[in-house]
């Protein structure tokens, strides 16, 4: 038989209440502008070049899985897809993203956004969870880790989402298109963000959330929605109503009308298991 110290006993079901706890109370930083990164140049139309995270993408990402979930393959990813990962986020680093006009602003932070969180499930691949990384013991997560560095500004992917993209972009298309490794959230996209198909890439990218069941499911009185919709409940409209509106919007028939003549509870419900195949 063996005895476990009670000690031992003991811290390790003081990690298994604060993580429940972290999981349970998990919710999303306030949207504070880092007035930083607010400028940019309309004047210019130059192109930021993501062909290199297009390859990883195209090598590595499976997006008709019956699931209905983008999959991506971070045990099978070769070592040459690796490199190029590292060598697309080296390149990222080496610009200044002020110097470009607003759309391609948008797209450098959407695809920066989802490289970093790429590298990081590959880097510590087998990992179950987004939520098993971080450098705090009881963090949830990796998000507040600063991960690049932009102009001698270190960065983390809170700053990204939180500081730049939400409060800078005013766009809630935003949530449907930065990934969180997740099956619960919205699908990491087969094609890079680009300033030129930018719109119709987050029109698609709401559209195939909101009509998979993980985004918008009705079953009897209940509407089930992703918790997304409750951590930035701000972006939504701040209302249930307000909410309805935005996902008819961009439902499917059937689904709008159900969504239309809805007069139940809603409710929210998330996946944190990772989307590798």
């Amino acid at each position: 038989m063996i005895i476990i110290p009670r000690w031992h006993m003991a811290k390790a079901l003081l990690f298994l209440s604060l993580s429940l706890l972290a999981l349970n109370c998990w919710s999303a930083p306030a949207s504070d502008a880092l007035t930083y990164w607010a400028d940019n140049d309309e004047r210019n139309n130059a192109n930021i070049d993501h062909g290199e995270w297009q390859t990883v993408l195209s090598h590595n990402l499976v997006d008709q899985h019956p699931s209905g979930i983008n999959r991506f393959d971070y045990g099978g990813i070769s070592a040459a897809d690796k490199q190029l990962l590292t060598s697309y986020l080296d390149h990222m680093q080496q610009l200044d993203p002020r110097a470009f006009n607003h759309s391609e602003q948008k797209a450098y932070w959407i695809n920066l956004y989802n490289a970093l969180t790429v590298n990081l499930i590959v880097t510590h691949y087998p990992v179950t969870s987004i939520t098993k990384l971080g450098d705090s013991l009881f963090r949830f997560g990796p998000w507040d880790d600063k991960l690049v560095r932009i102009n001698e500004q270190a960065l983390s992917l809170n700053d990204i989402e939180h500081r730049i993209l939400r409060p800078l972009f005013h766009d809630n298309r935003i949530h449907y298109a930065v990934n969180c490794a997740s099956l619960g959230c919205p699908n990491l996209a087969k094609q890079a963000y680009t300033a030129e198909h930018l719109d119709r890439q987050l029109e698609q990218a709401a559209q195939d959330y909101v009509n998979h069941p993980r985004g918008v499911d009705v079953k009897n009185d209940v509407l089930w929605v992703s918790s997304i919709y409750t951590w930035y409940r701000e972006d939504f409209g701040g209302n249930d109503k307000a909410l309805i509106h935005h996902l008819v919007k961009y439902a499917n028939a059937p689904l709008a009308e159900r969504l239309a003549r809805f007069q139940g509870k809603v409710k929210d419900h998330y996946d944190w298991a990772l989307n590798q195949p």
